[in-house]
């Protein structure tokens, strides 16, 4: 199954670093957050990417392209007026990647539209650029399969300043509103999975997919939580990439669940 990343934000929130860089770029351990995303999926046979490009895009272009020279040693041999490069240790992850220019301003729901000829079946994962979790995956998979709707989001449980999701009896998630002070329920975490025909509920680049798409899948009764109660991180602001960074530094990154 495809997955795919949107990774096309300007994210002021972190503007300390993405002045210079996209907000998927910002490292995290000397590795961008997004390469810990495609780690983590891959590390449940989730190898082929479809990345949502838009605001300094062409830092994650060039970052794959120079993947060799990015995470293996090099030999530079420019005696006897010639250049030879000599990689060494040249691990490939079993990846395809396929990088999507999904314009500078397009919303969330725009991005996903613009790569829709790019989708190969009738359903694929989707995720944000910007958080990393411990979400069972495969358990994920077979949970949207199982119900048979459009569309299932990972629902989560975190304190601070996000928009509530309410879920009935069902998993059925019935509507969105604004977070309460009262509130400690749940939200849209991301780790989606949605059969092709969500693309009918996008109109064009301007849509946000977060708002009327997934709100009218909801009043159809064709969205379900999946309901995580484990680890999960959204990198939003420069605390939040200390706080992950302790973690691996520590030993102690849930989420990072392959070898060095």
């Amino acid at each position: 199954m495809q997955v795919v990343i949107l990774a096309g934000g300007f994210g002021t929130r972190i503007s300390e670093e993405s002045h210079l860089k996209p907000k998927p770029m910002i490292e995290i351990g000397g590795r961008p957050i997004l390469w810990h995303i495609m780690k983590y999926y891959s590390s449940f046979g989730y190898n082929d990417f479809i990345i949502c490009l838009g605001y300094k895009g062409y830092v994650i272009k060039e970052f794959f392209s120079d993947y060799y020279l990015h995470m293996s040693d090099i030999t530079l041999d420019f005696s006897k007026n010639r250049q030879k490069v000599q990689i060494h240790n040249n691990f490939a992850e079993p990846w395809c990647i396929t990088l999507v220019d999904t314009g500078l301003n397009t919303m969330t729901g725009g991005r996903l539209k613009r790569i829709q000829d790019y989708i190969r079946g009738d359903r694929f994962m989707l995720t944000y650029g910007d958080g990393v979790s411990t979400v069972d995956l495969n358990a994920l998979e077979e949970f949207h399969k199982a119900h048979g709707k459009i569309a299932t989001l990972t629902a989560i449980q975190p304190s601070g300043r996000f928009g509530m999701i309410d879920i009935n009896d069902s998993t059925e998630i019935t509507s969105f509103r604004e977070k309460l002070q009262t509130d400690n329920g749940w939200i849209n975490g991301g780790y989606m999975v949605f059969e092709s025909s969500i693309f009918d509920y996008i109109d064009g680049d301007q849509t946000v997919l977060e708002k009327e798409p997934l709100e009218n899948l909801a009043t159809e009764r064709q969205l379900c939580a999946y309901m995580h109660n484990g680890f999960w991180k959204c990198m939003d602001t420069q605390r939040d990439k200390f706080e992950l960074e302790s973690l691996l530094e520590e030993g102690k990154a849930p989420w990072k669940v392959w070898e060095d």
